[in-house]
């Protein structure tokens, strides 16, 4: 039987995601044991908060037993070799979840793993919180095709996921970037390509929301780019989420923040702590989303 891993939200077909959403709504009652007294590594290159909780979470509802290991435990290519490592974890653990710095690390370990290998964020993607993202959207907005979906700010490892994921569920795609930190037109293409509605971009947080039932932001300044502070809140000055910006979206618009978030950075207080704000739900979705995938990669079908 051929091994399914999620490295990215890409290895999902439209059908795919459907499962994996309608699983994760799904009463935990109805999805059995399929993790029943089997062990899922969780590997953390980089520390988290909702990413281990919800990751540990979801295993034990699935009858399952997580073990978290640090990065420095394993020391991938130092202590011993990517496949190494990830070969006699496979020999303990039915599922392998890794948090790293190099998405290449993964794609290695998918390579010669014998159990699906998950993503729980890299460099170039956070798929999971994708997965979150969508669920959030779903339960707001119902049906999400031909919904619009805006992104404000860094064009990185989260908005891809998320706009792959959006794209997968036929939504129009806004991008609003500062110039040097947005999609390029192949990446543009490339999304257009996986069903999105359509897909703009433009080099204003307003523009992009207008009429947006979804408005997603991030932080600045990502972990590893600590040097490039300075610099980034001179560039993204003017794309910060405040009331001026969800004025322009969607009269029942929502907010949405995969957090940690800076008030007053790029989201004001007045916005991520009002009434059109989902960051908690949305945190909370984790967990849910975690645990359709696993069921969805378990074989489970509801």
């Amino acid at each position: 039987m051929t091994v399914r891993h999620f490295l990215d939200i890409t290895d999902l077909s439209a059908r795919d995601l459907n499962s994996v959403l309608n699983l994760a709504q799904a009463d935990v009652a109805k999805l059995g044991r399929p993790l029943g007294d089997k062990g899922v590594a969780l590997i953390f290159e980089k520390p988290s908060n909702r990413t281990r909780h919800s990751m540990e979470m979801a295993v034990v509802q699935l009858g399952g037993h997580p073990i978290f290991t640090r990065g420095e435990e394993v020391g991938f290519d130092e202590r011993e070799t990517v496949e190494d490592v990830t070969r006699i974890m496979a020999g303990y653990h039915h599922v392998i979840a890794a948090r790293v710095f190099a998405h290449s690390v993964l794609q290695r370990m998918a390579k010669v793993s014998s159990v699906p290998i998950i993503n729980m964020l890299s460099e170039q993607s956070h798929p999971l919180q994708a997965l979150a993202d969508v669920l959030t959207m779903r339960q707001e907005l119902g049906a999400l095709a031909q919904k619009t979906v805006a992104w404000v700010g860094d064009y990185n490892n989260v908005a891809r996921s998320l706009v792959e994921a959006c794209a997968l569920e036929g939504m129009h795609i806004r991008l609003g970037c500062p110039k040097g930190y947005g999609a390029n037109e192949s990446e543009l293409n490339r999304i257009a390509s996986l069903g999105a509605a359509s897909v703009e971009q433009h080099s204003s947080a307003q523009i992009a929301a207008i009429g947006a039932h979804a408005v997603h932001t991030d932080v600045f300044v990502s972990m590893g780019q600590e040097a490039e502070t300075a610099k980034r809140m001179i560039d993204f000055a003017n794309f910060r989420v405040d009331a001026s910006v969800m004025a322009v979206a969607d009269k029942s618009a929502i907010f949405m923040h995969c957090l940690p978030a800076h008030r007053e950075v790029e989201v004001t207080a007045e916005v991520i702590d009002g009434a059109q704000s989902r960051v908690v739900s949305q945190a909370h979705n984790r967990m849910h989303a975690a645990r359709g995938l696993l069921a969805h990669l378990m074989g489970v079908s509801i």
